[in-house]
């Protein structure tokens, strides 16, 4: 097992499997969005045609989701996963806020939530697409005024209620809409099959991964994602790592009976923007980023920054919204062109 390939592979980045944005995000089950802007990139470098102009009318037509879900945390999501992703992760997202909220002594009652809440749906119906500063305003007319952060958690809140989610995509802020207007698919599964597809999603797009490693990505207690790997059955099997080291050999990684193992090639660069799922995805990523130089690709408080892969192994860091390629290189001798992938990056922009 070549447990990098098969992750290049699983993730798309090579041999990419899909035409659209919205195909993408729903293979992937869910994708870390925290930066807004290069979320974008995120998804359509793992399509066969990198296109910002595709995700946009995928966004905007509600195709692709974006909200706190998962950890607490920005997620895109697909509408045929929104409402059942939203029934199982909300609970366990919401007493994250909540301990944000305690550890920054914070205390919303109730009765606060419902009347904002009011204000928030009124603002959004009435506008369609609203963003932050819309809300400030509709809520000053009503002579309430908060800071930020207390703002920032009434639409988390509202968001994990299924009352709001993303609006259109502008270039540079956020917009919010009511969910039951933007989101026109409403599957509904029962809490095994919700678990057995975000089981088979997670370990079809990020594979070989351990239980650890969707543990952390999902945010649910161990016993549901054991649930959900117990019911996919047969169609997962376990491997161990070869050859790598003795910490990474005592792991068991789970692998899918359909898993593709033809397409990696030497030589290939890829710039990959902060919070991808290429890192954020697993609880160990010893396996594509050396340990020695982890803090280069993110801190202890979360912060993820833009990396270069080369042959899928982590081993520099790049800027974006630049004219030129500016890299960093801070493991191993590089001196091929990255300009093919530069050109990919900023082309993409224009489609």
């Amino acid at each position: 097992m070549n447990p990098v390939a098969l992750r290049l592979l699983s993730q798309q980045f090579i041999c990419p499997q899909f035409d659209k944005p919205e195909a993408v995000v729903n293979h992937m089950g869910a994708m870390q969005a925290q930066e807004y802007r290069l979320m974008r990139w995120a998804v359509a470098m793992r399509t066969k045609k990198p296109s910002a102009k595709a995700f946009k009318k995928a966004f905007d037509s509600g195709q692709i989701i974006r909200l706190h879900l998962m950890r607490g945390t920005w997620q895109l999501v697909s509408a045929e996963d929104y409402w059942p992703l939203l029934e199982l992760c909300s609970a366990k997202a919401l007493a994250v806020i909540k301990g944000w909220m305690s550890s920054n002594k914070i205390s919303i009652p109730e009765e606060e939530v419902k009347r904002i809440r009011e204000i928030l749906v009124k603002t959004a119906a009435d506008k369609g697409s609203v963003t932050k500063e819309d809300f400030v305003h509709a809520l000053a007319e009503k002579d309430i005024h908060m800071d930020d952060h207390r703002l920032s958690y009434h639409i988390r809140y509202a968001e994990l209620s299924g009352t709001l989610c993303s609006g259109d995509l502008l270039p540079m802020k956020a917009t919010y809409a009511l969910a039951a207007d933007k989101v026109k698919t409403h599957v509904k599964m029962d809490r095994d099959e919700t678990l057995a597809m975000l089981a088979r999603k997670y370990f079809q797009s990020r594979q070989p991964a351990t239980l650890e490693d969707f543990v952390w990505w999902s945010g649910l207690n161990v016993n549901d994602c054991r649930r959900g790997i117990e019911i996919l059955g047969d169609y997962l099997h376990v491997e161990t790592c070869h050859g790598a080291s003795l910490q990474q050999q005592r792991r068991k990684y789970y692998i899918t009976d359909d898993c593709r193992t033809r397409g990696f090639r030497k030589g290939k660069y890829l710039l990959i923007p902060p919070y991808d799922e290429y890192l954020i995805g697993y609880k160990s990523r010893d396996i594509v980023l050396s340990p020695d130089y982890s803090h280069k690709a993110h801190n202890n408080s979360g912060i993820f920054q833009p990396i270069i892969a080369h042959d899928g192994v982590i081993c520099g860091n790049w800027t974006p919204f630049k004219e030129d390629l500016q890299t960093t290189f801070f493991m191993g001798e590089h001196e091929a062109d990255l300009q093919e992938e530069w050109k990919r990056y900023k082309t993409y922009q224009l489609k």
